[in-house]
């Protein structure tokens, strides 16, 4: 006879074996997968067909309330970014700050901080002809140049909120974005560093690759005063609501160790303007006034842009809601109970077990999105089983991130827009782009660990 803990984990081993068949063999989109691997776990675990359709509903609602409003009103800052040639203003600067012999450092942070706004397909789109003037200029291979951008792109792309995945993971975490902000920079400049400059010097040297034939090399337009005043304009859009959510997040701190006083209105309102919703709204509309209005466009255009922004981003919601469901049958199936006492007679730390399971569903289907809300979805219920702090569960949320890094390969889009763009082979984009993932992953998860287990 089979234990209930046991059949329970059954339930749940073969819930994901189906989310990834649905996935991969049958192609259908994870939104839809994620609901049928929740409702098979639900009715598997023996609850009824209406509180598995209750645990749905809840579970997609009370995730969207939140996660709805954070990814659109970022998209819309990351178009803004796209069409007002914000995003290679600032390129163009840093590079110029850096200085040619430092170069592939400013393209690391130039990466790292587009990608706080931008996706990193949209971000790598915008920037990649500033990696085929720069390889030319300097005769050298265009890894050595792309490499350092693309890893400040993925490193803030997994890493560090508002963008959707740590969002997202966040969420389902119950825990401060403020606090995944920090851990995200603190574990995520040395991935950047050693998969951005160093690794991208060595492989580039390795790998000679030039521009491809259909490259171009963009123009500089406005003069001189004009870019450095659209390159503080900038930061202070990209930067804005996350200085102004690790500040609230800070003064919690204060507030929680009687450093400030309670009730305060000026704390209140601190915290106000700290809040996530908050901080997005007044940077959108920093945003739609310096690269929208400012930059010569009309309303009407600035509301279509923002349409277009929510279109690709109204998939990821979606995606994110799903894993909120997800996340809701495993602890109203009683499964997350049961994974719990597993873990804990197994003595096996969370965050471990978080960054296993989404290096797991990230290799097998190639989604790091996929990756990030499903583990999310198993681990949650695990860790609310277990006396964690709000800085401990961050960390969980960086692991699980990072763990949704790792080895990029063929069947993951990101694998290809690298192919094509820089016009590699197969064999080259497992040299580089997939290696490179894999450092982010591995040092951003040793980060998280020593973190973890030293400082918190």
């Amino acid at each position: 006879m089979i234990s209930q803990p046991i059949f329970l984990l059954l339930i749940t081993l073969i819930a994901i074996i189906l989310l990834l068949v649905l996935v991969m063999r049958l192609k259908i989109h994870a939104f839809i997968s994620l609901l049928i691997a929740s409702a098979f776990v639900g009715l598997g675990a023996g609850m009824g067909f209406e509180e598995v359709l209750n645990s749905i509903q809840e579970g997609m609602g009370g995730i969207l309330g939140f996660i709805a409003i954070i990814v659109g009103l970022g998209s819309i800052i990351g178009k803004l970014l796209e069409v007002s040639g914000g995003a290679e203003a600032l390129a163009r600067n840093i590079v110029q700050i850096f200085g040619e012999e430092r170069t592939s450092w400013g393209l690391t942070l130039t990466g790292f901080i587009i990608s706080i706004p931008v996706f990193l397909d949209v971000g790598f789109i915008i920037l990649v002809p500033i990696v085929y003037a720069l390889a030319r200029k300097a005769n050298r291979s265009t890894l050595f140049y792309a490499i350092p951008l693309l890893a400040g792109l993925a490193v803030t792309h997994a890493f560090i909120p508002p963008t959707p995945g740590p969002t997202a993971v966040a969420e389902i975490m119950d825990v401060s974005l403020g606090w995944v902000i920090i851990f995200g920079f603190a574990t995520g400049i040395p991935a950047a560093i050693l998969a951005g400059p160093v690794f991208g010097r060595y492989i580039g040297n390795k790998i000679d690759v030039s521009p491809p034939d259909f490259s171009e090399t963009p123009e500089r337009s406005g003069s001189v005063s004009e870019q450095k005043w659209d390159f503080f304009i900038i930061l202070l859009v990209i930067l804005l609501p996350l200085l102004l959510i690790v500040n609230a997040t800070i003064f919690d701190i204060m507030q929680s160790n009687q450093i400030v006083a309670e009730n305060s209105f000026w704390i209140n309102l601190i915290q106000f303007l700290g809040h996530p919703f908050i901080a997005l709204i007044i940077a959108t509309l920093v945003a739609a006034y310096f690269l929208g209005y400012r930059k010569g466009f009309s309303g009407k255009e600035v509301l279509k842009f923002s349409d277009k922004a929510l279109a690709p981003a109204g998939l990821i919601i979606l995606v994110t809601g799903a894993g909120g469901v997800f996340k809701e049958i495993l602890i109203d199936s009683g499964v997350g109970e049961a994974l719990a006492q597993t873990i804990l007679a197994y003595q096996v730390a969370p965050i471990v077990l978080a960054y296993v399971l989404a290096v797991i569903i990230r290799v097998t289907q190639g989604s790091a999105t996929v990756a990030m809300v499903t583990s999310a979805g198993m681990v949650a219920p695990i860790v609310s089983e277990f006396d964690l702090t709000s800085p401990e569960k961050a960390l969980i949320v960086i692991a699980i991130a990072a763990g949704a890094s790792i080895l990029s390969h063929v069947n993951d889009s990101g694998f290809w827009l690298v192919n094509k763009y820089l016009g590699l082979t197969e064999k080259q984009t497992l040299q580089s782009w997939t290696v490179m993932e894999t450092i982010v992953s591995l040092t951003g998860f040793a980060m998280a660990l020593l973190l973890y287990y030293t400082v918190v």
